[in-house]
């Protein structure tokens, strides 16, 4: 799978996703750091990259409809985060796009378990 890590994530998330088999790129590697939402999600569509990010704000379906993209997940961490809720995330985002693809879809990553979001119809 085509990735593209948000400038959040760093270069340990990185290699957690590139010891899983995937293509990563990063927000970083790609001086895209403090580029708007608009920006990052247009880079991922002509790239065909699913973004990985920690920015709720590409969890809004209404402003970023899951279908236009390659995929969007977002990682949800607790309010006071550790390394470990945020490897634990990556982990659980690994193992699922392991079983299943993501393309087109909004993924909501929580330790442990995802939820798809399911656009109701006429969306």
């Amino acid at each position: 799978m085509k990735l593209k890590l948000d400038e959040n994530l760093g270069a340990r998330g990185a290699e957690q996703f590139r010891q899983a088999g995937h293509d990563v790129s990063t927000v970083a590697e790609q001086e895209l750091c403090s580029a708007t939402d608009r920006k990052l999600s247009e880079v991922c569509r002509i790239e065909r990259r699913c973004l990985v990010t920690l920015d709720l704000e590409f969890g809004n379906p209404l402003i970023f409809k899951p279908k236009d993209y390659s995929g969007i997940a977002v990682l949800r961490l607790p309010r006071l985060p550790t390394p470990d809720d945020l490897f634990d995330a990556i982990n659980t985002l690994a193992q699922g796009l392991a079983r299943k693809d993501i393309e087109g879809q909004l993924w909501i990553i929580q330790r442990g378990k995802i939820r798809e979001y399911q656009p109701e119809e006429g969306f």
